[in-house]
């Protein structure tokens, strides 16, 4: 995403908003304005509070308004991490030890420690370091709060993974001997091992190896959610990452946002009608998502073949909209537009096969027919197989259906 200094001035006026009675921070405010550029990025993501905490904050909780007003530095930040990574970096130093010393809740902790062998993602900048003393103190920490934990990450990293950016910022930070090694965003770790470091003392250690491209999980994972995200801008797929999350209100307010800079082409504007039209589905809202869809079906029709896939999705959310509006007619017209088009366009092995036929699956056994309902469920069920990880909880959804057709049918 390409950016100007037009794009700082939102970030700009929020935090005047936000600090208009800090006299202190509008003077730093006012610096940023004056002096940011792209490469001092880094200096000023660790040198100034407001940069670091906002960015952090926004990306965790997925803050769609804040992260589309601090796309600039995003996009900056990324790129410098991996300019210094291409100058630091030694191949021939293969695998080098980082620590992340940090305080989770106990609740979170214990999800962690349940996902033991799988996956974990950093969502935002991961800030780490080569000294353990420094991590060690932040862990220990926890001691002051029975509802928290102290959480030492060791991290092995195989600098032979290109896929992965991180550089040391030293040189940029006011804390020098933190040594900080900071990973750009969505950096993914498996969960080797957790254990307790101290009997009496509420501080654990998890041991966490950086994934690499031919990681069997994390392939079939990347392959799954990122094929039909691959043509679209930065700013729909954050839209339809918050409403994968159930954020209804961020996801509609981004694409809201999108739709009035004018910038969208014709099939960004389909893809931000689409999440509109689902997340209104979501709510109940049935007949808006109805007319959202329609606008997405005009335009299909002036730019797409009668044959292309972008009609099979579209039909299927369509179908799904009828079936809960008890429109049970319409609604498996669409469905069977849906599938005809989807055995014709896509791959035998595609996860949008696997949707429609679960749909098409309910379908039937909300009609009584649990014969043809178990055919469809059998069929969507041998698709994810392929897919998808042993362990994803769609699979775990796809046989309970099954086990209850099968019950239902005795």
């Amino acid at each position: 995403m390409n950016h100007s200094e037009q794009q700082i001035k939102p970030f700009i006026e929020h935090l005047r908003s936000e600090y208009s009675n800090n006299a202190h921070k509008l003077k730093d405010v006012a610096q940023f304005e004056r002096d940011y550029r792209p490469e001092s990025a880094v200096w000023w993501y660790t040198r100034e509070p407001f940069i670091y905490q906002k960015l952090n904050w926004a990306l965790r909780t997925l803050d769609a308004p804040i992260i589309l007003k601090l796309s600039f530095i995003l996009c900056d930040l990324h790129r410098q991490i991996e300019t210094l990574h291409q100058k630091q970096v030694n191949r021939n130093e293969a695998k080098i030890k980082l620590y992340r010393g940090q305080v989770l809740l106990r609740v979170d902790f214990e999800k962690l420690q349940k996902n033991k062998g799988g996956l974990l993602s950093f969502n935002n900048f991961l800030s780490t370091t080569s000294d353990l003393d420094v991590s060690l103190a932040f862990a220990k920490s926890a001691s002051v709060n029975p509802d928290t934990v102290g959480v030492l990450f060791q991290m092995s990293i195989d600098t032979r993974i290109t896929t992965t950016l991180f550089a040391s910022i030293r040189e940029f930070s006011e804390f020098i001997d933190e040594n900080e090694i900071l990973f750009s965003m969505h950096t993914v770790f498996r969960i080797v091992d957790v254990f307790k470091v101290e009997r009496d003392h509420p501080l654990y250690n998890v041991n966490l190896e950086l994934t690499s491209e031919d990681d069997p999980s994390l392939t079939k994972l990347r392959e799954h959610f990122t094929k039909k995200a691959e043509d679209e801008p930065g700013w729909t797929r954050l839209a339809r990452l918050l409403l994968q999350l159930d954020h209804f209100d961020e996801a509609e307010q981004l694409c809201n946002d999108l739709l009035q800079q004018h910038k969208a082409s014709i099939v960004t504007k389909a893809s931000l009608y689409n999440i509109i039209g689902l997340s209104k589905a979501e709510r109940g809202e049935l007949d808006v998502a109805l007319s959202f869809y329609h606008k997405i079906l005009e335009i299909f029709r002036t730019t797409l073949s009668k044959d292309d896939s972008s009609f099979g999705a579209l039909y299927l959310n369509i179908g799904t909209v009828y079936e809960r509006m008890g429109n049970y007619a319409k609604s498996i017209e669409f469905y069977n537009k849906s599938i005809r088009i989807f055995e014709k366009a896509l791959p035998e092995i595609h996860p949008d096969l696997s949707t429609c036929y679960n749909r098409i699956g309910h379908w039937h056994q909300t009609m009584g027919d649990y014969s043809k309902a178990l055919e469809f469920h059998d069929k969507a069920l041998k698709l994810a197989q392929k897919l998808l990880p042993k362990n994803h909880p769609t699979l775990a959804a796809s046989y309970g259906r099954i086990a209850l057709l099968y019950v239902k049918s005795c």
